[in-house]
């Protein structure tokens, strides 16, 4: 394990047997040579490594489970292991073709702006929805009936904006955003902390921006279609949110 360091900017990134995934993420970090980076491995359960992922060019601080955490408290978990001014929340199906960090954490420096996403492309160069409007029954409802989604709930691309939340897929917060809310809802195992954690910020008066000119590739997995556990896991996160319903709240913030 690589000494704990404070450093500029945090990337949190977890495996659940996802080495290769992993490891061609950090040479993509690696690669990137970002002043001040560190990376915070979870090994979420035993897996077969083919290479060391310490070998890299990275800061790397590995955190290994003895039994399997959800996404939030592994990230929690990250976010209190090492210090930091920024801290960025990652999939390990992430790849980076440039170099987004400039300018997200140019978004960060308005001390209003809490979290920051980019632009997301799938495989196929095509835009994924990582910035939506945050779910209710009726559109829920919709989405069911109609199947996968025709257009994008906010297609502009060219420019910045402030979605209801982004995916956390890709994230980056400031350090104080994120330890003043509390950091994610660990009672979300799986699946809508990331609706949450946006809804808490806003709640709190910080801004959840979409940067553009920032841009990531996911290599989409979409467990929660192909497997019985994951699509339990992805209900009951949906339930609790449609229970708690935090963006009412925030909907009544705006309009006050």
């Amino acid at each position: 394990m690589a000494a704990v360091k404070e450093s500029r900017l945090l990337l949190s990134v977890v495996s659940h047997r996802q080495a290769e995934f992993v490891l061609s993420f950090l040479r993509d970090l690696e690669a990137l040579r970002q002043p001040g980076l560190q990376v915070a491995l979870t090994l979420n359960v035993e897996e077969h490594w083919p290479h060391a992922p310490e070998a890299f060019g990275l800061p790397l601080l590995v955190l290994r489970n003895r039994r399997p955490k959800g996404f939030g408290a592994n990230h929690n978990a990250a976010f209190r292991a090492a210090g930091c001014d920024f801290f960025c929340v990652a999939n390990p199906d992430i790849r980076l073709r440039s170099n987004p960090f400039p300018a997200l954490l140019a978004c960060l420096e308005d001390e209003r702006t809490g979290a920051v996403a980019p632009r997301v492309l799938g495989a196929d160069g095509k835009p994924e929805d990582n910035a939506r409007r945050f779910p209710t029954l009726p559109l829920l409802t919709r989405k069911l009936l109609q199947g996968a989604p025709t257009a994008l709930d906010y297609s502009d691309a060219a420019e910045r904006s402030e979605p209801d939340w982004i995916a956390g897929m890709f994230m980056l917060f400031r350090r104080d955003s994120f330890a003043r809310v509390g950091g994610f809802d660990e009672r979300y195992f799986l699946y809508y902390e990331d609706v949450d954690l946006c809804a808490r910020l806003r709640l709190a008066g910080m801004r959840v921006v979409l940067e553009p000119r920032a841009e990531v590739v996911h290599l989409a997995q979409r467990q929660s279609r192909r497997s019985a556990r994951y699509a339990w896991w992805h209900a009951r996160s949906m339930a609790r949110w449609l229970i708690s319903q935090p963006c009412r709240s925030v909907t009544n913030a705006k309009s006050a």
